[in-house]
This record gives structure tokens, sequence and C-alpha cells, in this order.
């Protein structure tokens, strides 16, 4: 079996997006590049998280097609292909469609550094507009709106969240949501001061010594 240990974690963080509130029924999917193999391993499309097993798991080749696996890859495979291209550096995706963070995105608005936590994305998270699921348009938004970021916000659609491996851009949607829903409800009390930039740039040099390393 191609990327046993990939498939394992993508059953595993699957159903730790449900537990986590971070998607319901078979929303949302998951990726792991691994690049010195050229091989990526993707949830596949409309499997119950719950049910899902290792073998449902779809593998791919570095042109995209499929090189093991029965099941039907996620209907957003155009995208995760289209960060792993742009950003070789990342080697997990995980979508959701988190309520807060899919709230703001419906607002069509970009989610400021109201709490420092948001350096786990950047400064900000950014918006990109709105595109149809699963289409080549949608791709080439992610793709460009992206940019160094570790999360973006799909306009009417849902959350991305990007990692050097699965823990870490499964760690950024969960604080990325925590921060949605903190703006949200600092906007809802009628307030919300957002950090500067320069404090933002001295929590993001912070967070590079942060954890165990």
């Amino acid at each position: 079996m191609l990327l046993k240990k990939e498939r394992e974690e993508i059953v595993r963080y699957g159903k730790k997006m449900l537990t986590a509130n971070l998607t319901t029924g078979t929303g949302g999917n998951l990726s792991i590049a691994d690049r010195q193999k050229k091989y990526m391993a993707i949830s596949p499309s409309g499997v119950d998280y719950t049910e899902m097993k290792p073998e449902d798991v779809v593998i791919l080749d570095g042109k995209g097609q499929i090189a093991e696996g029965d099941c039907k890859p996620s209907s957003e495979l155009n995208f995760h292909l289209a960060i792993y291209r742009r950003r070789p550096e990342i080697k997990a995706v995980v979508h959701t469609h988190s309520v807060y963070a899919t709230t703001i995105a419906c607002l069509h608005r970009e989610l400021p550094a109201v709490h420092y936590l948001v350096g786990f994305s950047g400064k900000k998270v950014p918006l990109a507009p709105y595109a149809t699921f699963g289409t080549e348009e949608l791709a080439r938004s992610v793709a460009e709106n992206i940019a160094d970021y570790n999360a973006l916000l799909l306009a009417n659609h849902g959350l991305v969240a990007v990692g050097h491996n699965i823990a870490h851009a499964f760690a950024v949607a969960e604080e990325i949501e925590l921060v949605a829903r903190i703006w949200y409800q600092t906007r809802c009390a009628g307030g919300g001061r957002i950090i500067p930039d320069e404090e933002m740039e001295r929590v993001l040099e912070k967070f590079k010594t942060y954890g165990q390393k």
C-alpha cells in the first residue's frame, strides 16, 4: 500500500475534523504530499469520515493521476494540487466548513488581527473570491490568493489551511476558527480593535521559536 502512514493520518484527522466541529457530514477534505516520492494522498469524495478506511484514501502521482485507490478523489483535488505547485514547502492541506470562518467568508470579509493567534495564518487571513466548488477557476483563485499565508477564506464556501505536516495544517484550521469566532462576537458586541502590523511582526517572530523544536 502506497503512503500507508499518510492514509492513516487522513482517516484520523478526518474524524478529528468532525469532533472539533470543523465540518459536518462528508464536507471538507484533507491531503498530504510526499515531496520526495512525488505522491499525494487525498480523502475520497463523499465518504463519511466515521466510516473511512485507509484503503479508501486516494493516491495520486505528480501529474495528478490516480496511482492507487478505487475511490474517486475529493472534488477539490484541483485546488490541493494548485497549492502544492504554488508552495513547495507545504506538505498538507486541510479544507473545512467551520461555522465562524465560513460566516466571515460569506460576508466577503478578510479576517483581521483581532487576536494574535491569527498569526497561525500570518498578519491576517485573506479572502478568495467566490468560484464554483471543484472547478479550475477555484483552484486558480486559491493558488493566487493564498500567497504566503497559512490560511485562506473561500467566499461563500469555507476555509483552507496549510502546513508543513497534517498536524500543523489542522492546528491552523482550529486556531483560525477560534479567531473567526472572536472576531464575529466582538463585531456583534459593537467593537473589536485590530492589532497593528508592527505588533503582528513581533508575534510572528515569536511564533518561530514557540513550542518544542
